[in-house]
């Protein structure tokens, strides 16, 4: 995985984690809030520096708008926003430097994000995939795969595809 600018290109830093049984899984791991989140490393066609977003009007808060990317017009969801993340008084768009292009035979959308993002590679038996994790949520169970519980880290494991599937966003614009 690469992050991709038009004048350099980025090699991300790679985090092995070798540890027991399972299946090795792959992530990108990337910080909303104060807290890390994760999207299997094959929902992210690609990370660029974030290009300028155009708003649209009459769309949710967390739809910032759309950007050209490569040629391609996409959606540019905030997922600080969607998911009451933001704190009060935090900076705007602007602290957002990157942008996690998210491509399915359905749709392409962009998931803006502060810092470059790691991949981590962590063995299936390390996710904890229990359904109590979301009992206080309003958000679809589904759409939380789990937590990557490491020694001093909890990164909770996100199912994109799954949110556009059963409408937990609509880029409809």
């Amino acid at each position: 995985m690469k992050v991709n600018n038009e004048e350099e290109v980025l090699e991300l830093e790679e985090n092995e984690v070798q540890v027991d049984e399972g299946v090795k899984v792959q992530l990108i791991v990337f910080q909303l809030g104060e807290e890390e989140y994760a999207l299997p490393i094959d929902q992210i066609k690609e990370i660029v520096v974030t290009p300028r977003i155009s708003s649209v009007p009459q769309t949710p808060d967390y739809v910032r708008g759309i950007a050209n990317i490569r040629g391609h017009v996409i959606s540019i969801m905030d997922f600080e926003t969607k998911f009451g993340l933001k704190k009060k008084g935090a900076k705007s768009e602007s602290s957002h430097n990157f942008t996690l292009v998210i491509e399915s035979d359905e749709f392409n959308i962009g998931v803006l994000v502060n810092q470059v993002p790691n991949t981590l590679s962590v063995m299936s038996s390390k996710i904890d995939k229990s359904s109590s994790i979301m009992q206080y949520s309003t958000m679809d169970e589904t759409v939380i795969k789990g937590v990557v519980n490491l020694k001093d880290r909890m990164i909770i494991l996100i199912d994109v595809l799954r949110m556009m599937e059963i409408g937990e966003l609509k880029t409809k614009l």
